[in-house]
C-alpha cells in the first residue's frame, strides 16, 4: 500500500494562499527549505494535483531548469517534476502533458485505488483535492512549512472534518527566516 503525503508552505494562521489566491506571502524559500522539498519530491513515485495547483506548477516547472538564474536545486526540481508521473483531477482542464494523466471522475475513488497499489509514496496538492482526501481518511502524513506571517484569510491548509484525526509528530526542523517544518503521521 502506498503512503499519501500532503505537504505545503503555510502561514502561521493556517493558510496556503491569502485572499485572491495570493501565494507571495512567503517569498522564495531558503535554499535549505527548497532542498528539503526537492528531496521529498525525489522520494515520491506519483504526484496528485488539483486544478489550481496544476496550473501553477505547469506554468513554471516544465522550463524552470532553462531559466538563466535557476539554482542547481531548481534545475533538479524541474527535471524531477517533468519525469515524475502525475495525475491531475479536474473537470475543466482540457489536456495535460509532462508525464501526466487527467482524471475527471471520482477523485476519492481514484486516490483510494492508487493507494492500494504497491509503490513509492504519493504526494497530494491543492486545497480542495487534499481536503477531499482528508475527509475520506486517506492522508497518511502532513508536512507543514510554517512561515512567520499572518494573512488573516484565504485558502486554508486544513479542511473541515467530520471527526478528529489523531496525529503523531515525526519531525520538526527550523529553516532560515524563521520557517518551522513540522511533519505528522496519521495514527491509525
Amino acid at each position: 500500500m502506498r503512503k499519501l503525503i500532503f505537504g505545503m508552505n503555510v502561514t502561521l494562521d493556517g493558510y496556503i494562499a491569502a485572499p485572491g489566491d495570493d501565494i507571495a506571502w512567503g517569498g522564495p524559500p531558503s535554499e535549505e527549505l527548497f532542498q528539503w522539498w526537492l528531496d521529498g519530491e525525489r522520494a515520491n513515485g506519483l504526484s496528485l494535483y488539483g486544478r489550481k495547483l496544476w496550473e501553477t506548477m505547469s506554468s513554471y516547472w516544465p522550463t524552470g531548469d532553462q531559466r538563466p538564474d535557476a539554482t542547481r536545486a531548481e534545475v533538479e526540481f524541474a527535471r524531477n517534476w517533468r519525469d515524475t508521473p502525475k495525475v491531475v483531477f479536474s473537470t475543466t482542464v482540457g489536456e495535460v502533458d509532462w508525464n501526466t494523466r487527467l482524471v475527471t471522475g471520482d477523485a476519492v475513488a481514484e486516490i483510494t485505488r492508487l493507494k492500494a497499489e504497491d509503490g513509492a509514496p504519493m504526494s497530494i496538492g491543492g486545497a480542495r483535492l487534499a481536503g477531499a482526501a482528508m475527509r475520506a481518511g486517506l492522508i497518511d502524513e502532513y508536512a507543514l512549512a510554517t512561515y512567520p506571517v499572518l494573512v488573516g484569510g484565504g485558502t486554508p491548509f486544513f479542511t473541515a472534518l467530520d471527526s478528529w484525526v489523531n496525529l503523531t509528530l515525526v519531525e520538526t526542523r527550523t529553516f532560515p527566516g524563521g520557517v518551522v517544518l513540522t511533519r505528522y503521521e496519521t495514527r491509525r
